[in-house]
């Protein structure tokens, strides 16, 4: 019997809880993968602000999931073998606490680990305007072999609807990963 691949998914209070919760769900549909969800407590409140979830509704779509605090939990051991971390969304604490190596919770912990184990991690950042710090916080993070990928839209794909938008980025995120992204979005073949 084959081992599930795992990834982790952590979402933090960032705007954008969207992606986190599009991706679970790409995920859930795909047998030969294991989500591990950790989601701070901003997440939670961003997650029903923006999407009127509830915590219970999310965490049915995560095979995994882990308390905030629970610095115990199985991810936060470079042990236990995964294919790395996305962090979607990415608030402006996370990506300093990773960029410092500032373990404080399961996120920032977990993120640690995989960056460590020279695994892939992939921070989708939300903040705009940026301020100096966040662009050191991003480089930081980039010199270590983290992934700065903030969720832009690619207007060139004309897509119709914001669906079609998170669609696009949530599909070029996890096929960084491997993940079967088929009818997520078309890569870009040229004109």
């Amino acid at each position: 019997m084959n081992q599930k691949k795992r990834l982790i998914i952590a979402m933090t209070g960032a705007t954008g809880a969207v992606y986190g919760v599009r991706m679970l769900q790409v995920l859930q549909a795909q047998e030969q993968w294991e989500t591990h969800l950790v989601i701070s407590s901003a997440g939670l409140v961003n997650l029903k602000h923006e999407m009127g979830m509830k915590r219970a509704e999310l965490f049915e779509l995560a095979d995994v999931t882990h308390g905030i605090d629970d610095i115990a939990a199985s991810i936060s051991s470079g042990g236990f073998k995964t294919e790395g971390m996305i962090i979607a969304p990415c608030s402006m604490k996370t990506l300093s606490a990773v960029a410092h190596g500032f373990g404080d919770n399961l996120i920032s912990r977990s993120a640690d680990v995989v960056l460590k184990e020279r695994r892939r991690l992939v921070v989708m950042p939300r903040e705009t305007p940026l301020n100096l710090v966040h662009i050191r916080n991003m480089a930081s993070v980039t010199e270590m072999g983290g992934i700065i990928f903030p969720p832009m839209p690619a207007f060139y794909s004309k897509s119709d609807s914001l669906a079609a938008m998170v669609d696009e980025t949530v599909g070029r995120v996890l096929d960084m990963f491997g993940v079967n992204v088929e009818g997520l979005y078309t890569p870009w073949e040229g004109l």
